[in-house]
């Protein structure tokens, strides 16, 4: 994308949340695609995840044929994706925009889990990116020797679109943050031992900002933030390390960053993680724009690999 274009994206995107102060909050829209319900399963424990994997697989192989019955190719093909016999689907409901937990590697016996939380427009039928994402951290994260690292890709909550008023509040993020709690919960008591963290991107960032006081992890790493609806670090009521990073070419740089009470709504994300005010461990995210930081050789990526295998001393600062 050429620099005009950033320039006018950066543009609307700061008109719209600017915008977002003065008019009435709206839901964005969202498809209505069948499905069957998600599989009923047992609490997870390290024995039954194999079970849990082929269970959603199944349903998503279901949920597959129900949405090519339904003339929704696009939507079919990324069920039908999930369903394959090489993907570990810790947890599926192809019904509506769609939810889905993902796992790569071992969970299991990981010495390291990372959960990637994915911002606005995160959907069923936008999932191959976000899986793309998650695969590229599982892969940097295990190039190194020592324990393996297992990443989760979390889609567990209805993000928001990002041309609307909801990606200015924290509205879904307050809604998701007791499921994020609940999730992280759950790997604890599958791999007591591990070393925790969570990444989140771009309006992730709001949800792991709500759910942080609750999340038994080690670090948290916020990419291409908007905010989190808190002020500072101390806001967050959390003791893990919280690390933010911005790239050089990311337009949410221009998001306003403010935070007002209206008569029906708080609007706004509050401070910029980036900022020195805000208290966060900046890192390197290099030249990176809002959708590249985790392309396969950049120095986020790098960074992010080492902040969920816990090697702090070797990320590199911004």
């Amino acid at each position: 994308m050429g620099r005009l274009a950033h320039r006018t994206r950066r543009t609307a995107v700061a008109a719209l949340l600017a915008a977002a102060l003065t008019v009435p909050l709206s839901a964005a829209a969202r498809p209505n695609v069948p499905a069957p319900a998600p599989a009923a399963l047992p609490p997870l424990t390290p024995a039954g995840l194999a079970t849990a994997y082929a269970a959603n697989r199944a349903d998503a192989t279901r949920a597959a044929r129900m949405a090519a019955a339904h003339g929704d190719s696009r939507r079919a093909a990324a069920d039908r994706a999930i369903g394959s016999t090489r993907r570990q689907p810790l947890a599926f409901d192809g019904r509506g925009a769609g939810l889905v937990s993902e796992v790569f590697g071992d969970l299991a016996h990981a010495g390291h889990i990372a959960v990637l939380v994915p911002g606005s427009d995160t959907s069923l039928d936008t999932y191959p990116r976000f899986h793309r994402a998650a695969e590229a951290l599982y892969v940097a994260a295990n190039r190194g020797p020592g324990p393996r690292t297992a990443v989760v890709a979390w889609l567990g909550y209805r993000t928001p679109a990002t041309v609307s008023t909801t990606v200015a509040t924290t509205t879904r993020a307050d809604e998701a943050a007791p499921q994020l709690q609940s999730f992280v919960r759950t790997l604890r008591e599958l791999a007591p031992g591990a070393h925790l963290s969570v990444v989140c991107h771009s309006y992730g960032s709001v949800v792991c900002g709500r759910a942080a006081h609750g999340l038994d992890v080690a670090d948290i790493a916020l990419v291409g933030s908007p905010g989190t609806g808190a002020g500072d670090v101390a806001a967050l009521g959390t003791r893990a390390r919280v690390w933010a990073a911005r790239g050089g070419d990311d337009w949410v740089a221009d998001v306003p960053h403010v935070r007002v009470d209206l008569l029906l709504a708080t609007v706004g994300l509050g401070a910029d993680p980036v900022s020195r005010d805000f208290g966060a461990r900046v890192f390197d995210a290099g030249p990176a724009d809002h959708s590249g930081y985790f392309t396969p050789g950049s120095a986020s990526l790098a960074n992010l690999a080492r902040i969920t295998r816990g090697e702090t001393s070797e990320v590199t600062r911004g």
